[in-house]
C-alpha cells in the first residue's frame, strides 16, 4: 500500500493503542500521551475520550489517567485463542525460564503482525509488559516465523513489501534456512546497537516517516541487524555473544505455528549453546505434543 493511501487520523489512534498495549500495567495522563506520541493535546483528548467510551481504554476518574480497557483485553485474548499452542506454551515455558534464569516468550504471526502471546521472566513468573507486543511481519522482520515451515511460506515472506528499504541477501537467507532446519533451532547474535535498531523497526513500519529517514534506518539495519550463527561459527573455540535462541512449535496440520524464544544476552561457548538449544527444542516438542501437533521429520544436528 502506498503512503498516499494511509490515513493519518487512523495512524494516530493505532499509535496510541499500540503504546498503551505495550505497557499493560501502566497508566498515562493526557499530557504524557500527547508528548510521547507527538499528537496535539486537543486531538489526543478526542481520541482517548472516544476509546474510553467504546471500552478500548479505561480512565481513572480521580487522576484522569488512561490504561488498557476491557475491549483491548478481549482483543488480546482473541489473538491468543487464534493460536492453539499459546496456553500450552504458558504452561511449559516457566520451567525453561527458571532453569536458565532467562526470560522466554512464545510468539506467532496473527494476521499480518508478529504478536508476543506469552512472556515469562527469568524466575518463571509471567511477565505482562512484553506480552502483547507487536511487530510487522515483512522483510527484514520475521524470518524465524517461516524458517521451519514449508518452502512456500518462506517464498511468500520474501515477496512481502519490506517494512524498510533493505537489500536482502537471498542466497545467505537460504543457507540460514537450511542450517537452522538441520539443527532444529536458531542462534542469534545481536550487538547493542543492533538490538536498539531491531526495536525501532516496529515503529518505522507504523509511522509515516520521511523516505530518506526510512532509507537511512534500513541501511543501518542491513549492516547492524540480526545475525544468525551458522554451524561452523559455533564450533570455533571461545565464547560467542548470543542474543537469543529460538525453536518452532507445530500445529495439527504440520505447519509451523509458534516460535519459542530463550533470551541469553551473554557470551556462551558452543557447548553451552547446544545444551540450551536442546532444552529449548524439548520444550517446543512438549508444546507441539500437547496440542496434537505434527513436527516434520528432519535430521537434527548438534
Amino acid at each position: 500500500m502506498s503512503s498516499s493511501r494511509r490515513s493519518p487520523p487512523t495512524q494516530r489512534v493505532v499509535a496510541l493503542l499500540d503504546h498503551v498495549a505495550a505497557h499493560p500495567g501502566e497508566r498515562f495522563g493526557l499530557s504524557e500521551l500527547s508528548r510521547t506520541l507527538d499528537i496535539s493535546k486537543p486531538t489526543c483528548l478526542g481520541i482517548v475520550t472516544t476509546l474510553t467510551e467504546t471500552g478500548w481504554l479505561d480512565c481513572d476518574p480521580d487522576h484522569r489517567t488512561y490504561g488498557v480497557g476491557p475491549a483491548l483485553v478481549s482483543a488480546g485474548r482473541l489473538a491468543r485463542q487464534a493460536v492453539p499452542g499459546a496456553q500450552a506454551a504458558e504452561r511449559h515455558l516457566p520451567d525453561l525460564a527458571s532453569r536458565y534464569a532467562a526470560p522466554c516468550t512464545a510468539s506467532a504471526v496473527v494476521g499480518n503482525q508478529i504478536v508476543v502471546l506469552t512472556s515469562v521472566r527469568g524466575d518463571g513468573r509471567a511477565e505482562g509488559a512484553m506480552a502483547g507486543s507487536r511487530y510487522p511481519f515483512a522483510p527484514p522482520v520475521g524470518l524465524m516465523y517461516v524458517l521451519w515451515d514449508r518452502e512456500d511460506a518462506f517464498e511468500r515472506w520474501l515477496r512481502l513489501r519490506p517494512t524498510l528499504p533493505v537489500a536482502l541477501d537471498q542466497e545467505h537467507l537460504r543457507t540460514v534456512v537450511a542450517e537452522c532446519r538441520a539443527r532444529g533451532y536458531l542462534v542469534e547474535g545481536l550487538t547493542e546497537v543492533g538490538a536498539r535498531l531491531h526495536t525501532l523497526m516496529a515503529g518505522v513500519a507504523a509511522y509515516d516517516l520521511p523516505d530518506e529517514v526510512r532509507g537511512l534506518v534500513g541501511e543501518m539495519v542491513s549492516t547492524l541487524g540480526e545475525r544468525v550463527y551458522l554451524g561452523a561459527e559455533l564450533t570455533a573455540r571461545g565464547k560467542h555473544p548470543t542474543h537469543l535462541l529460538a525453536a518452532p512449535t507445530y500445529g495439527s496440520d504440520g505447519r509451523q505455528e509458534m516460535v519459542l524464544t530463550l533470551y541469553v544476552g551473554d557470551s556462551l561457548t558452543g557447548a553451552e549453546i547446544s545444551r540450551r538449544g536442546k532444552a529449548l527444542m524439548a520444550t517446543a516438542e512438549a508444546v507441539t505434543e500437547e496440542v496434537g501437533g505434527i513436527a516434520p521429520r528432519r535430521k537434527v544436528s548438534a
